[in-house]
């Protein structure tokens, strides 16, 4: 299985006009992030989770010329806003997009992108088939689990493939969940920032949660700048954590 970060930043993460702090100003290309999406290749399929503002930018960059899944974690914008250029996909491919989310995140894509749903459809719209994820399903011969938690009081899932793990947007698991998580090698978490936020896992308490999920290799993800440069953070985790950055490929 391999996995490529698309984007691992956020919306208080990515540079912003007229900002003069040293993540915005700095010159290493890991600190440019992107919104956070992952995409993964398994057995013959290839994978995105979440397609944020930056989609179409992502999967040029990594010249990702198939798709067969995409699915999502929460309806928040700067993790669905994206959909609409799956448009591209559904022209190669000639077929629809199946798309898996829980109930909230698919009534929102209907109200976002109420245009794909209409019963006289505009030719050229995304052409989309919806799966609503209620359990652990199977996309060919791949089971996924869902890892549910939360993102304040919003009710967010994360994915267990095999061996691999991606949470993102938490600040919460439940008992339930880190059973779910036993035996996780490779784990994907959300770190926002080192002081501490109503929705998101800051540094510590990611690092926290790292430790007590106990994989062999946790990446941070979903990284404001108010994190701190790259190269900085790095050197303040212990081995067995890193912070990830947009382009990232590793084996599973």
């Amino acid at each position: 299985m391999k996995i490529t970060f698309l984007g691992t930043g956020t919306s208080q993460g990515v540079p912003v006009i007229g900002c003069t702090c040293e993540v915005c100003q700095s010159l290493d290309y890991r600190d440019k992030r992107l919104r956070s999406s992952i995409h993964v290749q398994i057995e013959g399929k290839s994978l995105v989770i979440d397609t944020g503002p930056d989609f179409r930018q992502q999967m040029l960059r990594e010249q990702i010329n198939r798709l067969d899944a995409i699915l999502f974690t929460h309806s928040h914008k700067d993790h669905i806003a994206g959909l609409d250029d799956v448009r591209a996909y559904n022209f190669l491919q000639q077929a629809d997009m199946p798309v898996y989310g829980n109930a909230d995140v698919l009534a929102q894509l209907k109200t976002e992108f109420y245009y794909a749903f209409e019963k006289n459809k505009y030719p050229g719209i995304p052409q989309l088939r919806l799966h609503e994820i209620t359990a652990p399903f199977t996309i060919g011969s791949i089971k996924i689990v869902p890892l549910p938690v939360l993102h304040y009081q919003l009710p967010v899932l994360g994915f267990r493939i095999k061996n691999f793990s991606y949470i993102t947007d938490a600040n919460q698991i439940p008992a339930q969940t880190l059973d779910l998580l036993k035996g996780t090698k490779v784990l994907v978490l959300n770190a926002l920032q080192r002081e501490k936020h109503i929705s998101h896992f800051n540094l510590d308490e990611a690092l926290a949660m790292a430790a007590r999920i106990g994989a062999e290799q946790t990446y941070f993800i979903h990284i404001s700048h108010k994190l701190g440069r790259h190269k900085v953070v790095e050197h303040e985790l212990p081995k067995s954590v890193a912070l990830a950055y947009d382009g990232l490929s590793i084996e599973v």
